[in-house]
Order: structure tokens, then sequence, then C-alpha cells
């Protein structure tokens, strides 16, 4: 069983996160690591391989520090890694980032199954799996809570909000998954050890036959306009409870119309 997860380097969350002059996401100012979605994805992949048999290759795109998800991965567990690196991707949509995706995969060789996040912690999109899976000609399984694969077929569970769906895919098939579906593990110092020794190769758009006409900020679908710096938080209104705190506190909730 050969598996391809896609992960992304982003910026941290906890970071104070802004934006460049034109209105792209500020990767450099601040620090990134692998998308917290994308573990999902890299653990159920290495679940998979350690209940058979095969490898796990991890594949990202983005600048010199992404290899760091790459890293992150291989730490986990993960057999090999892919980076494409080439500063003309910069800026690239939803479109032009699965088209990329894509043709490194196709590089790689054929895996019987790709494995995504459901969507990365800085886009949040979500839709670059359902592109990626129309690239490659797969059938796509999404929003997977549960999965099992038995021989080549794929079986999830997808939650909704007010029922859950089994459904099944022959393989190859990309599958999607969400952070439900189970717990990440934490590179031990074996890992961190190994991981110094796993291939990891980086390739550019030449390498994957893609014109660099067809990505980048210029060539996006969409635009950003315009960014504003979301204000500081105010202090909140301070109740001294004087025998009347839970009567000024059913004011306030009522006011500010939370019940």
């Amino acid at each position: 069983m050969n598996i391809v997860v896609c992960v992304k380097y982003v910026p941290d969350a906890q970071s104070d996160r802004g934006f460049n002059e034109d209105n792209t996401t500020d990767r450099e100012g601040v620090d990134g690591l692998l998308s917290e979605l994308d573990e999902y994805a890299v653990e159920q992949a290495l679940q998979i391989v350690e209940a058979g048999e095969g490898e796990v290759t991890v594949l990202t795109i983005g600048p010199a520090d992404a290899a760091e998800a790459v890293k992150k991965s291989l730490q986990m567990g993960a057999d090999k890694g892919v980076h494409i690196c080439d500063d003309a991707i910069a800026g690239s949509d939803a479109l032009a980032t699965s088209l990329v995706l894509a043709e490194a995969i196709k590089k790689i060789g054929t895996p019987d199954i790709v494995l995504t996040g459901m969507a990365s912690t800085d886009g949040t999109m979500g839709v670059v799996p359902a592109m990626l899976a129309e690239r490659l000609g797969l059938p796509q399984v999404t929003y997977a809570s549960e999965l099992s694969v038995d021989g080549g077929v794929a079986t999830m569970r997808r939650d909704g909000d007010t029922a859950s769906e089994t459904v099944q895919a022959s393989l190859p098939a990309l599958i999607s998954v969400t952070d439900q579906i189970n717990e990440p593990r934490y590179p031990s110092f074996k890992g961190i050890m190994a991981a110094k020794k796993k291939p990891v190769e980086e390739w550019t758009l030449a390498d994957l036959g893609v014109d660099a006409g067809q990505v980048g900020l210029a060539n996006a679908a969409t635009a950003v306009e315009s960014t504003t710096k979301r204000p500081p938080r105010e202090q909140g209104t301070i109740v001294t409870d004087e025998g009347d705190g839970g009567t000024k506190l059913a004011e306030f909730l009522t006011t500010n119309k939370f019940v």
C-alpha cells in the first residue's frame, strides 16, 4: 500500500499573523509549523501502512521553510518526502496549488491512496482535495471521521449535522480526513533521529513540466483587494457584586442579545 499525504507549512495560529503589501499571507515574519489538520492525515496514513505493508510519502509546496512540514512528518514515521520549492509558486490560488500537487503526484508514481487534511489552518478553504481528485481522475471520499481499508476498497464514515454516512470507494482514491479520525502521535526520539536519514527530494516547476504562467499571484483567479488589521481587544466591563451582581449580569446578557 503506497500512500501520498499532502501537507502544508502554515503560520502558527498562536503567533501575530498578518499580510504583506500585496495582500498575501505573511509567511516569513512569523513562526510556522505543519498544519495541525494535516497531522491527522499523516497519522492515518501511518496506521494504514502499519496494519499491513507499504510506504508513506509526504508532499508539500512552499518556500525553503516548508521543509519543516516534511521533517515533522518524517519524524512521525513517514518514509520519504518531496518538497516543491519554486519562487514562481508564491501567491498561487487553490486552482494552481491543485495543479502543482497533481503533477507532483504523477511524478511520484501511482499511489493507492492520496490523503489530505480537511483544509489548511491558514486558508481553511477545503476545496483543494476535490480539485486534486478531479485532476488525477480519482474518486474522492471527503471529510472522513473514520476510515478502514480492506483490499482494494476504502470505507469511511462521514459525520454530518443530522446524520452519519458510510461511503465506500475503490482504490486508488483520494481521501480527506477530519480532526475526529485519530490522535496524531508525537515524534519519538527514535523517530527524530531516523528522520535525518530519510530521503527528501526537492523539485521545481521545471521538474514537473508546469509553466510558471499557470501559477503565482499574477495568475490567480481571485485576488484580495485589501486587508485590515484586527483591532486590539478592549477591556471587558468589570462588575462589582454588591448584592446585585446577578441582576447586572442578566441585564448585560439581555442588552447584548445573548439571551
